[in-house]
């Protein structure tokens, strides 16, 4: 049953270890336990933490048919398998914690080497709950990533609430939000590379539209973290920033920042979410119920909220998911 309690949350802003996975997880590994230490119980990590965003300061380069083959080996190299090895220790941290963490990462197909994947995880102290993957890469994004099958807009019931989401500029997409949103998400999950006011405008809309808080986790990409061997060139002073930040909690009544945004160092903004305010605010408009004129308006298919599995498997099993829609359907 869902319940309406207080939750801690941490949206964790932070650079990763670039193009080298196992130190990047580590680090995710220590920021758990800092935010843990700080009382979260649920704690969100940037898109594409482990272990690298491809900006686009720098990512047209790629454009090319050649002069990136060294840089998309190691990308290939650095990012993860789910499930996996890194995974497990994610997990593990999780486990030892008693917390739930959302991370984004390049994920590589398990069956063959070749395409990544933009992808979110939800992981709890039980396993892995929950796999998103981007439903379209943005712009330069495209030059590394694949496009999402789009089976996998759900919500996963957990002890800290009914937790959802979408990636970075996927939140701008209303047809991916209200697919999400019928599966009532008391936690929206913003993990992002936009540092951008405009960002900061759409994450609060979303805490009103979608009756929940919004967690907003960006990177600060400072050119300094750059190794001294990437393999491409890259724009800017030693001192040039490629991602300012940002990180930010949304809260869902009237979309007020409860805590941050926080820009151009790493750090770690908390705030304490009172499930409640999110049942109060849908008095008033519920996008998927008494405000939503389905009768009227064309909707995606419902995806309701699936219980975390003991067994850490995905939240959803593919014999239970919808058949992806064609390209021609409203």
């Amino acid at each position: 049953m869902t319940t309406f309690r207080t939750v801690r949350v941490a949206a964790i802003q932070a650079t990763p270890a670039i193009l080298d996975a196992e130190a990047s997880v580590a680090k995710a590994v220590r920021l758990i336990g800092e935010a843990a230490g700080r009382g979260a119980e649920l704690v969100v990590l940037p898109e594409t933490f482990v272990s690298l965003y491809p900006s686009n300061r720098w990512a047209r380069a790629a454009a090319g048919f050649g002069g990136v083959d060294e840089l998309w080996e190691r990308m290939w190299e650095s990012s993860v398998e789910v499930p996996g090895p890194l995974v497990d220790q994610l997990v593990a941290a999780c486990a030892e914690h008693a917390v739930h963490c959302a991370i984004g990462i390049n994920e590589r197909e398990l069956e063959r080497p070749g395409t990544l994947y933009n992808a979110m995880l939800l992981i709890g102290p039980e396993g892995l709950l929950h796999k998103h993957r981007k439903l379209m890469p943005t712009h330069h994004e495209r030059l590394f990533h694949g496009i999402g099958a789009g089976d996998d807009l759900e919500v996963v019931e957990t002890p800290v609430g009914r937790v959802g989401g979408l990636i970075c500029w996927e939140n701008r997409m209303p047809l991916a939000r209200f697919a999400v949103y019928q599966g009532g998400p008391q936690i929206w999950l913003a993990p992002t590379a936009d540092d951008t006011d405009g960002w900061l405008a759409s994450v609060r809309h979303i805490a009103i539209e979608s009756g929940a808080y919004v967690v907003s986790a960006p990177q600060y990409i400072p050119r300094s973290a750059f190794p001294d061997d990437f393999p491409v060139p890259l724009d800017g002073e030693p001192d040039t920033v490629f991602g300012r930040g940002g990180a930010a909690i949304v809260e869902p009544t009237w979309g007020g920042v409860i805590a941050g945004p926080l820009y151009d160092e790493e750090g770690i903004v908390i705030a304490d979410c009172d499930l409640r305010e999110g049942l109060h605010a849908k008095r008033w408009f519920d996008a998927v119920g008494h405000y939503s004129r389905q009768d009227v308006l064309p909707v995606p298919r419902s995806r309701p909220a699936q219980p975390a599995p003991a067994d850490g498997a995905s939240a959803s099993a593919p014999e239970e998911r919808p058949e992806p829609r064609g390209a021609g359907s409203q």
